[in-house]
């Protein structure tokens, strides 16, 4: 069975796909190949995760089985804020290619616009548990130019951004000679981001939902974070059309014109995350939806906030705090 699919630069993007952030080492590459198995043709990856090799051991036994297509599965994965230097883009990449056991990315995204200084490991830090910046500051038009080389290298058929607000991301769009073609930012009913996907439908990129359902397992969430799988107007809606509260949540993703990329590593759930297609919302459902984040507070809730970057002059949510 196909799914529908929306227009990512030069090639059409599954509307559901597998989010593996948080996916442990052990489990993400049974939840991929359950994923690929059950119908999903949209995996999103990223250096980060430090979960890409068992991934590509997965796409490498499922397309050598030749029952699936590599050609037929839209894989994404994303530079880290380590690799931001021009001279270390294509060099990252090339790991996560190796890693993922693939020729090419279907999509490659600027995971973040804050860059951290290189050679400290991942997530660099001095003795205060102060993140490190990088010294050099790599400009976005730097890093982005690194990006459309590997366009025009093959090893990308589309670039993109992730959790850019819409000040920076005009600023890429000021200068690209390859324009961005996705944006991947979080969104559910909490913090519905309607501004910035009005933004992207104008400008021609497509949008992403991370977090769909609210993060519910996440190490970032508070301890009083409301439960957007709990919320009773969200189970209201779930019992009208006779699916899950998870359901409702990733289908309001797809009636907004997005594509959307839940996690689990849950065989059910992963199956279940897919089966979003025997019904829609109602204008009625959707305008509940877009207003669910008053419930907690003007802005709505972030739950991947990444405070520890605030200090950045690249921080994309400093009108949050």
């Amino acid at each position: 069975m196909s799914y529908p699919t929306i227009k990512c630069g030069v090639s059409e993007m599954p509307v559901v796909g597998l989010g593996t952030w948080q996916s442990d080492p052990g489990v993400v590459g049974a939840a991929v190949e359950t994923a690929l198995s059950v119908g999903y043709r949209h995996i999103d990856c990223a250096h980060i995760y430090q979960n890409e090799q068992e991934i590509g051991a997965v796409f490498s036994k499922m397309f050598g089985k030749g029952d699936i297509k590599r050609e037929d599965v839209f894989i994404t994965s994303k530079l880290w804020n380590t690799f931001h230097r021009p001279e270390e883009v294509e060099v990252t990449c090339d790991v996560s290619l190796s890693d993922l056991q693939l020729d090419y990315l279907d999509l490659y995204l600027i995971h973040w616009p804050v860059s951290l200084q290189p050679g400290m490991g991942l997530l660099p830090m001095d003795e205060n548990k102060v993140s490190i910046l990088d010294s050099k500051a790599p400009t976005f038009a730097e890093t982005w130019d690194a990006l459309e080389k590997l366009v025009e290298a093959g090893k990308c058929k589309n670039i993109g951004l992730s959790n850019f607000n819409i000040a920076q991301i005009e600023e890429v769009l000021s200068f690209a000679k390859i324009k961005p073609a996705n944006l991947q930012v979080e969104s559910h009913p909490h913090l519905p981001n309607l501004e910035l996907l009005e933004f992207c439908k104008k400008n021609g990129m497509s949008f992403v939902a991370y977090s769909p359902l609210g993060n519910p397992g996440s190490v970032f969430r508070k301890e009083d974070q409301a439960n957007l799988l709990q919320d009773e107007d969200v189970l209201k809606i779930a019992q009208k059309h006779g699916v899950s509260a998870g359901q409702v949540l990733i289908r309001y993703q797809v009636d907004k014109g997005n594509a959307v990329i839940p996690k689990s590593v849950t065989p059910s759930r992963i199956e279940e995350n897919l089966k979003v297609f025997g019904f829609s919302l109602d204008t009625g459902d959707m305008e509940t939806l877009n207003n669910l984040y008053k419930k907690v507070g003007p802005k709505g809730y972030r739950t991947c906030s990444v405070l520890h970057w605030k200090h950045s002059p690249f921080y994309p949510f400093s009108a949050e705090l």
